[in-house]
């Protein structure tokens, strides 16, 4: 009875997690395609900064507005910090998913950690046509929480670049595109959808 108990109260657990990573996951999935126009405005501004930069106004019919180049530079700068801060709170949504998940996995584990005993091994390892085991869904949970902390890690050092770096700023949307492509996603994914019959009984 005891075993059934610990059972049935670690399961509750799994699925209340698993349907939190699925929440945050539409939220993870809906925002980083966002950053896609505001890196592009980002790169596009950096070429015209450069542009300006390389420009002898002196020698062009621009050459009786002596502070042109400065306030045409200044404006540039100002735009693209604009754009970064947009960019930064795009990030701490990412952020939040990456927490979200990372407390929901710590709560399943804490759970398990208490029942464990209850449930003994044997127990942790069975499964079913519908039901994975207690062990393999612990083990693809600890995989996801690693996804979404590497992913927001590899994004979040892509993203600090500075200002006198325009070239490496131009390449921001090739180099994001890059990583998004990448099939880390396919590891939630299929997470879930070895768990979709579990989620779906109870």
């Amino acid at each position: 009875m005891a075993q059934s108990q610990a059972l049935l109260a670690i399961h509750q657990a799994l699925k209340k997690c698993f349907r939190a990573v699925e929440e945050q996951q539409e939220v993870w999935s809906k925002t980083v395609p966002e950053f896609k126009p505001l890196l592009g405005s980002l790169s596009n501004l950096a070429e015209q900064l450069q542009a300006c930069q390389k420009v002898a106004f002196e020698h062009t019919p621009l050459k009786a507005f002596p502070d042109l180049q400065q306030r045409l530079s200044y404006r540039l700068i100002s735009t693209m910090e604009d754009v970064m801060q947009r960019v930064a709170e795009k990030m701490t949504e990412l952020q939040k998913v990456r927490d979200a998940v990372s407390q929901q996995v710590a709560a399943v584990f804490h759970v398990y950690m208490q029942q464990a005993e209850e449930l003994g091994v044997l127990a942790s390892l069975e499964r079913s046509a519908v039901c994975p085991s207690v062990a393999d869904m612990l083990e693809w949970l600890q995989d996801i929480e690693r996804h979404y902390r590497n992913d927001y890690l590899r994004r979040k050092i892509l993203l600090q670049v500075r200002y006198d770096n325009l070239p490496e700023i131009q390449g921001l949307p090739e180099v994001w595109n890059a990583v998004s492509e990448q099939k880390q996603q396919d590891l939630v994914h299929d997470s879930l959808l070895k768990v979709s019959f579990f989620l779906e009984d109870g």
